[in-house]
């Protein structure tokens, strides 16, 4: 070390001592209060240094949100489902009463496809519903995706 090394890290161990502690027991609170200091810095810098920790914590933060999601579209797919099964009921009651105004049966106003799939649908309802229900689904993630993108 330099004399002037030596003189300023004299001088300067005085000035700080002049400057911080008024005497031994000040001198170990400060001492105290930086080891306190440069644990929390350590622990801090250990928490950002843990990528293992950080990455679980950000797959668990996913996964509720996933969750979160999935409850929103089995809810819109439901509610889809039941507004498909009132509009083909609406559809339904009016070919009804407009085959009972004319005097023939229902499958008589009906095209021959559609009547086919009227027949079928009686006969495989739960099919059926499980259909309208999972385009129902396709069409509230359409949305929810139009609404987050803003295609």
């Amino acid at each position: 070390m330099t004399d002037k090394a030596a003189e300023g890290y004299e001088s300067g161990g005085e000035a700080a001592q002049e400057a911080g502690a008024k005497g031994p027991d000040e001198l170990r609170r400060q001492i105290e209060r930086t080891r306190s200091q440069l644990g929390d810095t350590v622990e801090e810098l250990a928490g950002k240094a843990d990528v293992k920790g950080r990455v679980q914590a950000r797959a668990a933060d996913m996964r509720d949100r996933a969750g979160a999601m999935t409850v929103q579209l089995r809810s819109s797919a439901a509610q889809a489902g039941h507004t498909v099964q009132g509009k083909a009921t609406q559809a339904g009651h009016a070919v009804q009463d407009r085959a009972n105004r004319a005097g023939h049966t229902v499958e008589h106003n009906l095209p021959e496809p559609v009547r086919n799939a009227v027949h079928a649908g009686a006969r495989h309802r739960g099919p059926m519903v499980a259909a309208g229900v999972a385009v129902g689904a396709v069409a509230a993630v359409a949305v929810l995706r139009h609404r987050r993108h803003g295609r």
